[in-house]
Formats: structure tokens, C-alpha cells, sequence
């Protein structure tokens, strides 16, 4: 069980009940972040804002979308990698300033923001939080240029890290990624309006039509002169983050112009040629390992089933009962198929490991549960180090593969054997001849814009 996700962002232009659309389209969202979400709306005369903590349905009711009218809106799904979880912290940002209103959201995280801040706050800056998204707007407001969208331009100029963003002014819509285009944001069409969103799957609920990847480093402008894009930041090498792929994104998704599901089933069919073993029954983690363990099952021609049931109805708290439960928090998330484990060789397969707390939980649950064996595979390399890239990630000391060797991982998890995807695999799975068309820093260290302040 891996990291926390990060964000989901989706906005749309020229489209009647343009904030219902976009409730639709964080609805699809919701697995990149739980903690807060937001929307704001632009009709013709202000922009109108509403966000705040827990799903999408519990912040939007009928009476707040009904006050959220307009043509175009953007919004936001947030799991809180700077800022903390609190309601002043969660997206859309909304100011008053030069140009009007302007509202903000974003995915991803700066890797000069205290720099940042810090020159800003000396110019006479105020900040409400420590967010990184309120600097992009200080540094909006602040630009030289006459126009929001030279301002947005002007102000790309200056940050460094990942970023997808959305910003909706009074009479534009502008969309950006970042040049190592990091996070992800794509393109699609709704009859006569244009739509972007994190992930293709967004765009299916709202019945959009595909049209491609913001590019890294685009930024894509709407107002009434229709749809025009420029590329107002140098030119780099793309790194896009791999761990949407392993992870974070959807397995009906296209992101990074690839099929999620079938990147994760060659993933698994690589894990089980790399990591070959006797057993009876290959087993999920659900939800994100169920790709890989369909292509490991496949490759290997062991039988495929879902040995543990995922509990989808457990919400951002829950009350814990008084007296201690074993793995209490485990066991909420899942549950073992006694009937289906007892007495089997089991090939339990997830995504990655980082702590190796929840995967020791995990593999007692499935032994307690009666399996004669479990081989942990994962499906991507040992992760040893931390992202800065917008991905929720423990600091190196917490990391179980940056202090440990396999077979040692091995032993504290208690499985009868562990396999990882080398490198290598990787890239073969993602199609990347030579392993430079991805970031793989949390695997590698090899980061594409140096950290402003390493985790240790």
C-alpha cells in the first residue's frame, strides 16, 4: 500500500452549467485526493467560489451547485502535500488583484517555493498559508506584463518543479504544464467547449471527447478569439512521473498518451518473468495491484482471483473502537477470502512498498487467513527516495528499501519470498528505450530539478 495521492484538477469553458460538469469530472477524480475539494465558477459578472474538506459529494449539495452558474469553472480534488489539510488550504485560490479575479488551482509542488516566498514576503507580500499555489498568484499579480495571460507567462518564468495548472480569469481560461510535464493534464472536446482534466477518465463521465496531452511546457489560452497555446518557458528534457503509471492514475485512463491498464498488465507480466515461483493462486492488493496481478497471472499461468475484498465506503475519518484491534487500520481496508486462501501457495501482488509496515499487515492478514505460502511481488523497483514533485512521499530514514537490502525486507514482512521489477523492467513496461523519456527519481535519485531542501 503506497504513497497518498496527490491532486486531481479538471476545468471547462463555453458550457452551460459549466460548475455541474466539472462536479462530474472531480467525482471521476476522487481517488487522487480525499481531503478537500473546490470549485469556482465564473458567470459573466464575478467569479464564485465554494471548496471544502471531505469527498466531492459531501462538499457539493444541489443549493451550492446552484450557486455556482456560469459558463466555465474549474476545480480541484486535494490531497495535501504542502499547505496541510485545512479548508483555507484547499483549492480553488481565489484573489482580487490586477486583473481582476482570478482563481487558481493546482497539481503538484514547487521546488523553489520558500526562495520564492521568502523575496516575496520581503517585497511587502502577505500570505494566508504555505501554500505553494498562493506564490503562483502572488507572482501573477505582481507581473509586469498588461495581460493575464502575459502575467501567467511571466510568472512560469520564475517557478521550478511540477505543475499542472488551471486559472480562470474574468475573461480567459489558461491551462499550463510545467516543461518536464511531471503531472498530467489533458485536452478534450464537449460539443463546442473545450475541456482539461488530470486524467482521460474525467472526461468520460462528462461525455468529452479526447483530443490530446497538454504539452510540457504548453500553455493553452481560451477567451473569445477561441483557442490559441504558446510554449512561454524553455525548453527541457520531459520527465513525466512514472508513478502515475504504477499508481496514482486510474487503470481506464490514458495519461502521458499511454493506456494505464496496459502498462500495469506488462508490468506484472515482466514481475512474473523476473520473479518466477511454484504457487496456486496470484493475488491483488486491490485496488491498484489488480492490473499487474492479472499480467503476472497470465505470463504465468497461474490461476488469478481476488483474495482480499477491498471495503470502497471507508471515508476520510472513521471512529476507531476504544480498545486495540490488531491492524485495525488494515483490516477496515481489507478483508481475507478464508475459504479461497486456506491452504495455497499464494503470489500476493502490489504495487510498491514504502514504509513496509502496511505490507507485513498485509501478508500476516493473508497467513492468518490460512494461504501455506506467500510470495510478495512488486510491481516496480525498491523505492529509496523521496519525491518533490507533488507525491506525498516519507523522508528517506522512513523509507524501508533506502535502510534495507531485499532479502532483509523480506524477513520483516514475513512473506516466504520478495520480488521486485528492477529498473530495467520498468522501462521496458513504460516503452522507454534507454530510461530517459520518464522521471524515476524515487527509484534512482536522479532528480530532474534539484529539491530547494532535501528530505533527509
Amino acid at each position: 500500500m503506497p504513497f497518498k495521492d496527490e491532486c486531481g484538477v479538471f476545468g471547462i469553458y463555453a458550457q452551460p452549467e459549466a460548475a455541474r460538469q466539472t462536479y462530474l469530472g472531480l467525482y471521476a477524480l476522487q481517488h487522487r485526493g480525499q481531503e478537500a475539494a473546490g470549485i469556482c465558477s465564473r458567470n459573466g459578472r464575478e467569479l464564485i467560489l465554494h471548496k471544502g474538506l471531505g469527498y466531492v459529494a459531501d462538499v457539493f449539495t444541489e443549493a451550492v451547485l446552484d450557486r455556482l452558474e456560469g459558463d466555465a469553472a474549474i476545480g480541484h480534488t486535494r490531497y495535501s502535500t504542502t499547505g496541510g489539510n485545512v479548508a483555507s488550504a484547499a483549492h480553488p485560490f481565489l484573489v482580487t488583484g490586477r486583473f481582476g479575479q482570478v482563481a487558481l488551482c493546482h497539481n503538484g509542488n514547487l521546488t523553489n517555493t520558500e526562495r520564492l516566498r521568502n523575496r516575496l514576503i520581503q517585497e511587502g507580500q502577505l500570505f494566508t498559508g504555505p501554500s505553494d499555489s498562493e506564490v503562483i498568484l502572488a507572482l501573477i499579480n505582481r507581473a509586469s506584463a498588461h495581460s493575464l495571460e502575459g502575467a501567467v507567462a511571466e510568472a512560469l518564468r520564475q517557478v521550478e518543479g511540477a505543475f499542472s495548472l488551471l486559472v480562470l480569469g474574468e475573461d480567459s481560461f489558461i491551462a499550463v504544464r510545467d516543461p518536464h510535464g511531471f503531472r498530467p493534464l489533458s485536452l478534450a472536446k464537449l460539443d463546442h467547449s473545450w475541456v482539461f482534466a488530470s486524467e482521460s477518465t474525467a472526461f468520460d463521465l462528462v461525455n468529452a471527447d479526447y483530443e490530446r496531452e497538454v504539452k510540457p511546457g504548453e500553455m493553452v489560452v481560451i477567451d473569445a478569439h477561441g483557442l490559441r497555446s504558446s510554449f512561454p518557458v524553455p525548453e527541457v528534457s520531459p520527465r513525466p512521473c512514472v508513478f502515475e503509471h504504477v499508481y496514482f492514475s486510474r487503470p481506464d485512463s490514458f495519461v502521458f498518451s499511454r493506456s494505464v491498464m496496459a502498462t500495469r498488465r506488462e508490468m506484472g507480466s515482466c514481475l512474473a518473468r523476473r520473479h518466477p515461483v511454484e504457487a496456486d493462486l496470484v493475488v491483488p492488493v486491490p485496488d491498484s495491484g489488480v492490473q499487474a496481478a492479472l499480467g503476472y497471472a497470465e505470463t504465468s499461468g497461474i490461476p488469478f482471483n481476488f483474495g482480499l475484498v477491498r471495503n470502497h465506503y471507508v471515508g476520510r475519518t472513521f471512529i476507531e473502537p476504544k480498545q486495540s484491534i490488531r491492524s485495525f487500520g488494515v483490516k477496515v481496508k481489507l478483508n481475507p477470502c478464508r475459504e479461497l486462501l486456506r491452504g495455497q501457495r499464494v503470489v500476493l501482488v502490489d504495487d510498491s512498498i514504502v514504509r513496509g509496515t502496511t505490507s507485513r499487515k498485509i501478508v500476516q492478514m493473508v497467513k492468518q487467513a490460512g494461504a501455506a505460502e506467500v510470495h510478495l511481488r512488486i510491481s516496480s523497483p525498491p523505492t529509496t527516495h523521496s519525491c518533490f514533485y507533488g507525491i506525498d512521499t516519507p523522508t528517506r530514514d522512513q523509507l524501508i528499501a533506502a535502510q534495507k537490502s531485499i532479502p532483509e525486507i523480506c524477513e520483516y514482512i514475513g512473506a516466504d519470498s520478495l520480488g521486485f521489477l528492477t529498473l530495467e523492467d520498468l522501462h521496458h513496461a513504460m516503452g522507454d528505450q534507454g530510461g530517459q523519456g520518464f522521471c524515476y527519481a524515487c527509484f534512482d535519485g536522479k532528480y530532474p530539478v534539484p529539491p530547494e531542501t532535501a528530505k533527509a
